[in-house]
């Protein structure tokens, strides 16, 4: 199936860490209708239903620091984070594979901030897959300083975002495809995959499945 290339700026394959096609035919650079003034840099295009087109070329750049910059904390102080039931499996498959600390679903307050909670965890860096619908670690991450990886769709700011992935934070596929990429990226810099090694399951296995079907 072709996708119209129109709406990702001009890029060869051989600049990205997969083929653009499969940026494209996950979603990855489809934003929302609202536009934040924070998020204007990775916007592209606006299409002609108003859907705001993230540049995948950024998207790209930014989960290569990424990767390199979550690979140098040590696995369990990274704490990956989605209250959005898509989120869910890219999540825990992504702290199975890295070793990293995961919480999703409901956040209870004072999670990061209160050594009395029924879960106190002291990460070392947060990864957030909607800093908005992620809020309260957002917030707590914050307050104690720790630092805050995030993806962020077209209609997020960017305020105590330490690094910013541009990408869509919503869909089922593009969730599933940008924590298969960090967690690919992640063991390539530790040394843990080779260089053009992939993981052992595709990106489909990161997907959260509906209504049971595979």
């Amino acid at each position: 199936m072709s996708y119209d290339e129109s709406v990702i700026p001009p890029v060869e394959d051989k600049d990205l860490l997969i083929p653009k096609q499969k940026y494209l035919s996950a979603g990855v650079h489809v934003g929302t209708r609202i536009r934040t003034k924070d998020m204007g840099k990775f916007i592209y295009k606006v299409r002609s239903d108003g859907l705001c087109m993230i540049d995948i070329k950024k998207t790209d750049e930014r989960i290569r620091i990424a990767g390199k910059f979550l690979a140098r904390f040590e696995p369990s102080k990274i704490l990956a984070v989605s209250a959005r039931i898509y989120g869910f499996k890219p999540v825990r498959k992504f702290a199975e594979y890295v070793g990293a600390t995961q919480v999703t679903g409901r956040i209870l307050p004072g999670t990061l901030t209160n050594p009395q909670a029924p879960l106190h965890l002291e990460p070392d860096v947060v990864l957030l897959s909607d800093p908005r619908v992620d809020k309260q670690i957002h917030v707590e991450a914050m307050r104690m300083g720790i630092p805050v990886v995030a993806l962020v769709d077209a209609d997020n700011t960017l305020s105590y975002i330490d690094l910013a992935i541009p990408a869509n934070n919503k869909g089922r596929r593009s969730l599933a495809l940008i924590y298969w990429l960090l967690t690919r990226e992640i063991l390539r810099n530790r040394g843990e995959l080779g260089p053009d090694e992939d993981l052992p399951e595709s990106y489909d296995e990161f997907a959260t499945r509906i209504m049971g079907l595979r």
